[in-house]
């Protein structure tokens, strides 16, 4: 496998753990601990594209322009996409460099703050699904849907602070700034690019693009990325080390290998939640059936197992 190029899909816990509040020195101790992980991975001969969630930053981002000074405009949710993809590349690419040193690795790192068109008539704009921002309870959620107008869904139903605001999720159909990022991939550097699921914009008539308020899914982003990059390998880090059957109830089981109609099928079924494993499914069985290769899900802590084959779930062609 030595010299492929691996799309990694960084999770929400490697960057900010659910129980913190998510201090400048919290989300910098947990990249840092998640970049160690990829500088091992690129010692085994990887070549690599990052790419990673901030549904947790944008939230609280939006937070903060909503409840700012009346005088000081708040900005929109796609300007709260760029800011945070600026926000969390620095922090990865600061440690990442770091770590690759430390293994003797001399590759340069650098963030692409990435536009990924979308459609203006995707469904989700109707009826959206994807989570921003904290966990409420009912009762908050209540409140914040009549007093702010926010949209919220239950979307962890065995969880006392289960309900979260929700914003549209289109599907990622380009990414704009993918030359610019091939470019460097050529000249030899690891590229962090389409953080956040990159910046929804439409393209208009006259070839320009204008920002969208919405957060595209990372992992189906991740997809979009991999194939523009011409990927052998797509890793989807998350909090669990495998994908279950029946997860959270006593009869979970776990999974090692699913093919392409499997994975498929058990998504039919309802076995994997639209708002946390569902994504991950649809964008591994996209990705091997696409390029006829594996891609694999699993924990931050078990990345580089995973990649050689010792533990995970693998989504095979």
């Amino acid at each position: 496998m030595e010299g492929n190029l691996l799309v990694i899909a960084l999770g929400g816990n490697a960057i900010k753990q659910a129980e913190q509040q998510g201090t400048t020195e919290e989300q910098f101790r947990n990249v840092d601990l998640t970049t160690r992980q990829i500088a091992r991975i690129a010692r085994e001969g990887y070549r690599l594209v990052v790419t990673h969630g901030n549904g947790p930053q944008a939230g609280a981002l939006l937070i903060q322009q909503e409840e700012g000074e009346p005088e000081v405009p708040a900005q929109s949710l796609a300007a709260c996409g760029a800011m945070t993809q600026g926000q969390i590349g620095w922090m990865i690419q600061n440690r990442l460099a770091y770590w690759l040193r430390q293994e003797g690795i001399h590759t340069p790192v650098c963030t692409v703050v990435t536009q990924v068109v979308v459609s203006a008539e995707d469904p989700d704009f109707q009826d959206p699904s994807k989570p921003v921002g904290p966990f409420y309870t009912r009762e908050e959620a209540r409140r914040l849907q009549q007093e702010k107008r926010y949209v919220v869904k239950e979307v962890k139903p065995s969880a006392p602070r289960g309900w979260r605001r929700v914003v549209p999720s289109p599907e990622p159909q380009d990414i704009v700034e993918k030359d610019s990022i091939n470019a460097l991939l050529g000249s030899g550097a690891i590229v962090i690019a389409s953080g956040g699921g990159g910046i929804p914009v439409q393209r208009n008539g006259d070839g320009s693009y204008s920002g969208v308020e919405a957060v595209i899914d990372k992992d189906r982003a991740g997809f979009v990325l991999a194939q523009a990059v011409s990927a052998q390998a797509f890793l989807i880090l998350t909090d669990v080390e495998k994908v279950y059957l029946r997860y959270g109830r006593p009869d979970a089981a776990p999974l090692d290998r699913l093919s392409v109609a499997q994975a498929r099928e058990y998504l039919a079924q309802g076995h994997f939640l639209a708002g946390s494993m569902g994504p991950k499914i649809e964008a591994a069985l996209r990705f091997a059936w696409w390029s006829r290769h594996e891609a694999v899900i699993t924990s931050l802590d078990k990345a580089l197992e995973a990649i050689l084959g010792r533990t995970g779930t693998r989504i095979c062609p």
